[in-house]
């Protein structure tokens, strides 16, 4: 497939697969970090309510930063993986007070920002500054492989962040990259994924009986009511996680102790 080709098709599939989402009604930088961060993974169906209700307490990254991380991690319940809430707390805090409330617009700035790596800066580069960046996550290197590795070789992101080099739409990559998710997203869910060719895929270990799902259990718990070990024991399916989960909270600073209580980092 030619390039012109390819632009033609996603064009295509971009108009008929377009997923309305509440970050591209309004694509301000803060609301495209929120929802980057909540995306990384969990699946948008989860995420869009999540999205909606955190915006609505914490509705720019001034509302985030005055907020106490045990308030954040209050309304990040149900996404799982708290560390990104108490990464974005900071993201916002680093922006109020290091980049003096205005949010930074260049790669180098972006990835100062905590929890943000290289697709995450490249990502609010293109949605809300509307510049053609390269990123890749698992929808974009869904559409790259099925159109240009039919072979089933084994695929580095260096060969798609080249195709995507060259095949970009550079006057509106915004609309580019959203038809990029939308047909990455319908070949997935139709079984046209192939992701197991990408020399980066990595399957999600389930959660059940998982360290997270114990991690995730005690700060849903503290989140209702601060207790003591003792008695925060008593509300959990004790086992061999529960000391080196409880053990991983306090030294990530999402769990503090304060005399013989634990809650959430106030």
């Amino acid at each position: 497939m030619d390039s012109k080709e390819f632009h033609e098709l996603i064009g295509q599939q971009g108009q008929e697969l377009y997923r309305d989402m509440p970050w591209r009604r309004d694509t301000r930088p803060y609301f495209v970090l929120v929802s980057e961060i909540m995306l990384q993974q969990t699946q948008v169906e989860r995420v869009v309510p999540k999205f909606e209700a955190f915006i609505t307490a914490f509705p720019d990254e001034k509302a985030l930063a005055r907020a106490s991380l045990a308030d954040v991690l209050k309304f990040w319940q149900g996404l799982g993986y708290n560390r990104r809430a108490k990464f974005l707390h900071e993201a916002a805090k680093m922006i109020v007070d290091e980049f003096g409330g205005k949010f930074p617009n260049t790669y180098d700035q972006l990835v100062q920002l905590p929890g943000v790596g290289k697709n995450t800066a490249g990502a609010i580069l293109a949605y809300s500054f509307n510049q053609p960046s390269i990123f890749i996550e698992t929808n974009i290197r869904t559409v790259y492989l099925h159109h240009f590795f039919p072979n089933g070789e084994i695929v580095d992101d260096k060969e798609i962040a080249q195709l995507l080099e060259a095949t970009i739409e550079r006057e509106h990559p915004r609309e580019w990259y959203w038809a990029l998710m939308d047909y990455g997203s319908f070949l997935k869910h139709s079984g046209q994924g192939r992701l197991r060719q990408s020399k980066h895929y990595v399957k999600q270990a389930p959660l059940k009986g998982s360290m997270r799902e114990v991690r995730g259990q005690i700060v849903k718990i503290l989140a209702a009511q601060d207790m003591t070990k003792t008695q925060l024991a008593k509300q959990l399916v004790i086992d061999e996680r529960f000391e080196p989960a409880l053990a991983g909270l306090l030294r990530d600073g999402l769990v503090a102790q304060s005399a013989t209580k634990l809650h959430l980092t106030k």
